[in-house]
C-alpha cells in the first residue's frame, strides 16, 4: 500500500488482518451508522431512509503509522457494514437475546466525496475490476502483440465478444447472467453438438441429460424462435 495522493483511488482494507482498522471500526458510535440502498433495501418514507440490511460509517485514520511520521497518511477511514446472512453466525447477549454479526468492509481514501458517494464509488471500482480480471481470463491473455495497430484491433474485437457473451448469459438464464464469461462459455458455447440431415431438413443434435439444456433453449428461442417442429 503506497502513501494516497489527493484525489488518488481508494485502497480496499481487510480489517481482520489490521488491528488498527479493527479498533478504529470499533469506536465508531452506534448512531453514526447510516442506512445504505443495498440488495433487499426498503425506503421508509415516514423515517424519510433506506432500511437496509446494510449501513455506512467513517471515521478519521492514520496510514502506516509504523513508519516515520514523513510517510504516514491521515484521511478517511469508510467502512459499510454488512449483515451475515448465515442464521447460525449469532451471538447471544447477557439477556439471553440473540443478535445478528455484521461483516465489515473498509476503504482508507482521501476523496472529497461525500461519504455514501465516495462509498458508492469505490463499489462501482470493485464492479470494474471484475470485469477486467474477467477479460484478462480471456482474450486479453493473448496481449500483448509487438504491433501497435494489432494490440488495437485485437482489443476492439475482446470487447465486442465480451458483450456479446454477457448478452448471452443474460438472456439464457439469471444464474449464467451473473457467471464469469469463461463459465458461460463451457456451459453454453462450446457444447457438444453436431448438425444432421435428412429428407432435406437439418437437425441440431444435443447432448443428452444435458444440466444447462433449459439454458440454452431459452436463449434459442429468444434470439432465432422456438425450434420448428419435426
Amino acid at each position: 500500500m503506497a502513501a494516497a495522493r489527493r484525489h488518488s483511488a481508494h485502497f480496499s482494507i481487510t480489517a481482520r488482518k489490521n488491528q488498527a482498522v479493527t479498533a478504529a471500526i470499533d469506536a465508531i458510535p452506534q448512531d453514526a451508522w447510516t442506512p445504505i440502498r443495498y440488495p433487499r433495501a426498503v425506503f421508509d418514507e415516514q423515517l424519510a431512509q433506506w432500511v437496509s440490511d446494510a449501513e455506512v460509517a467513517e471515521v478519521p485514520f492514520t496510514a502506516f503509522t509504523s513508519r516515520p511520521k514523513t510517510q504516514q497518511v491521515t484521511a478517511r477511514l469508510i467502512v459499510r457494514r454488512v449483515r451475515d446472512a448465515d442464521p447460525d453466525h449469532t451471538q447471544t447477549n447477557a439477556q439471553g437475546e440473540l443478535f445478528p454479526l455484521w461483516r465489515h468492509h473498509a476503504v482508507f481514501t482521501d476523496s472529497p466525496l461525500p461519504m455514501l458517494t465516495a462509498e458508492a464509488d469505490h463499489r462501482k471500482h470493485a464492479i470494474v475490476e471484475q470485469v477486467i480480471a474477467d477479460l484478462k481470463n480471456g482474450p486479453l491473455a493473448h496481449l500483448p502483440s509487438a504491433n501497435f495497430m494489432a494490440n488495437s484491433a485485437w482489443l476492439v474485437l475482446a470487447a465486442i465478444a465480451f458483450n456479446l457473451t454477457r448478452a448471452v448469459g443474460t438472456l439464457a438464464s439469471p444464474l449464467h447472467a451473473k457467471a464469469m464469461t469463461a463459465t458461460i462459455r463451457t456451459q453454453l458455447i462450446n457444447i457438444a453438438g453436431r448438425i444432421t440431415r435428412s429428407a432435406r431438413r437439418s437437425r441440431l443434435r444435443l447432448p443428452k441429460n444435458w444440466p444447462w439444456a433449459t439454458a440454452w433453449q431459452r436463449l434459442f428461442t429468444i434470439t432465432i424462435g422456438p425450434p420448428t417442429k419435426a
